[in-house]
């Protein structure tokens, strides 16, 4: 027992380090996820190059991450890590489907699989609000584009099917996928009825005979 002071010495002190480490990740992730956020919302607002900035930003963001933590995989793999990485998936994800320009690769973001794909996942709920956006000035070849993208990732994301603690919990957002897709094919096939019922009528007042 000579030797337990040193011990919980150098327990201490690994603590201490690892404690300073994990607060500046918390403060990292934060900052992503804010960055995230603020790209969609420029996404949305057809504010491109703003959001090609914030996508800068949050890509230097992800790279110190890692760097800082490549020493310490059980902070990088914790969930306020890895769902900010999310984050950043989806708001890289959006913009080039919104912007209609190729998918971005887990590779080129530096991300692992999983977290991609929950990403790429949560970016259908984005598509959906940018469809519906669509619709209110109403029916287009835009909102279909976009649904086909919705199609295609939910096509892609039912095939994934592997255990919870492979995909990180990929399946139940796979589920929710199913549905946002299938309200937002309800609410576009109802906006093109609409459209259609409108120019029929439209038609045919113009063929009335004029009093």
């Amino acid at each position: 027992m000579d030797n337990i002071t040193d011990i919980a010495a150098k327990a201490r002190q690994n603590f201490d380090i690892l404690t300073q480490v994990r607060d500046n990740a918390l403060l990292q992730a934060r900052q992503l996820t804010r960055n995230a956020a603020h790209t969609i919302r420029a996404i949305h607002r057809n504010e491109y190059e703003l959001a090609a900035d914030l996508l800068g930003e949050a890509d230097n963001l992800v790279k110190e991450i890692k760097q800082d933590l490549k020493d310490y995989p059980q902070l990088y793999f914790t969930g306020y890590t890895q769902d900010a990485m999310k984050e950043y998936a989806e708001a890289c994800i959006t913009s080039a489907l919104i912007q209609n320009k190729a998918l971005p690769t887990p590779e080129q973001l530096g991300l692992e699989i999983a977290t991609y794909l929950k990403g790429l996942a949560e970016s259908i709920g984005e598509l959906r609000r940018r469809i519906l956006d669509i619709l209110r000035k109403g029916y287009s070849d835009e909102a279909e584009r976009l649904l086909d993208c919705m199609d295609e990732i939910y096509t892609i994301l039912v095939t994934i099917d592997y255990p919870d603690a492979i995909t990180n919990g990929l399946r139940r957002q796979t589920d929710l996928v199913r549905g946002i897709l299938e309200r937002t094919r309800g609410d576009l096939t109802m906006s093109l009825r609409e459209q259609e019922l409108q120019e029929a009528i439209k038609a045919y007042i113009e063929q009335l005979p004029e009093k």
